[in-house]
């Protein structure tokens, strides 16, 4: 029997960054930074922040790390923005308990990937959809459905209306696939009011065709909010012609994001502007070539983003 959906309130849009983990320089969590980090990621205008996703490393920590951060982040930022939790695990069960505790620290979200291990372990589309709806049953608060390449596993746009339109609380959808504003067009088009949130992600470098597509959010790194925002509130104002303008601007700064320094390189930025001491990624990880970095940091100058000047 499929449930009949609503709309959650409040419907959440905007910037929704992914908050790195801050580690120090022997590897271990540096709670302290994460804090400075949250900080600084509000105050650079983020509606909203991501944690445990995997731009926060979330594949390198362990269930006990985890739950500090969470309780940690959640303390923090005591209600000022919305926290979205990643809880993705194989196990439906798993998945379907990290998802409660997410919401009973106060997340408002919590953000799933489709079930996979490793190169060949994948479910088809019955078990994905049992699977969510188990995580669904467990909850009371919005899933978002993580369509990205590392889950290995295809997410049909039929599939994912099927589970807007049946799972409770499945109504946001981070698109991060190739032609990712096609397939923003297709579910937007397919689910109508099901679909509550479809965003944008990979670090915004799709981020102008997915919002011409009808994107509402986007997730991108933590680096700077600030650049991003620009961006979506002159599209969400209307004035297109500015948010192009805008994203012209950042576009060098998203660019090397995506294609050169990855992961590490909101961290990089964060310690160049003294918010975080160490800009440590967990091994076997390598840190950033000093190349890479001061590559980085040449593009961000020539912008001012506040990451840069936070902590100066």
């Amino acid at each position: 029997m499929s449930k009949k959906k609503t709309a959650p309130t409040p419907v959440y849009r905007g910037v929704f960054p992914v908050a790195p983990t801050i580690f120090d320089d022997h590897g271990d969590i540096d709670l302290e930074g994460q804090r400075r980090c949250i900080d600084f990621m509000i105050d650079a205008g983020s509606d909203g922040i991501c944690i445990l996703a995997n731009f926060s490393e979330q594949f390198a920590l362990t269930d006990d790390e985890r739950n500090a951060l969470i309780s940690t982040v959640l303390d923090h930022v005591a209600g000022r923005i919305p926290v979205i939790v990643t809880t993705t695990h194989f196990s439906s069960r798993i998945c379907a308990q990290r998802s409660r505790n997410a919401q009973d620290a106060g997340a408002a979200m919590v953000m799933i990937m489709p079930p996979y291990h490793g190169a060949t372990i994948r479910v088809g589309e019955r078990g994905i959809q049992e699977f969510f709806q188990t995580v669904s049953d467990a909850i009371d608060i919005p899933i978002m459905i993580q369509d990205a390449p590392v889950s290995g596993t295809t997410l049909s746009s039929t599939l994912l209306v099927k589970m807007a339109q049946e799972i409770a609380n499945v109504s946001y959808f981070k698109i991060e696939v190739p032609q990712a504003a096609n397939k923003l067009r297709e579910i937007i088009a397919l689910g109508g009011d099901a679909i509550v949130g479809p965003w944008d992600g990979e670090e915004a470098i799709t981020l102008m065709a997915d919002l011409d597509a009808g994107a509402t959010g986007a997730m991108t790194g933590g680096g700077y909010p600030d650049g991003i925002r620009r961006i979506l509130d002159a599209y969400v104002a209307g004035d297109t012609e500015l948010a192009a303008q805008h994203y012209q601007q950042w576009l060098p700064l998203i660019n090397y994001e995506n294609r050169q320094g990855g992961l590490a390189s909101c961290k990089a930025l964060m310690k160049e502007g003294g918010i975080i001491k160490s800009d440590s990624v967990r091994h076997p990880l390598a840190a950033m070539h000093p190349a890479t970095r001061e590559g980085l940091i040449k593009i961000a100058r020539r912008l001012d983003p506040l990451v840069l000047r936070w902590g100066k």
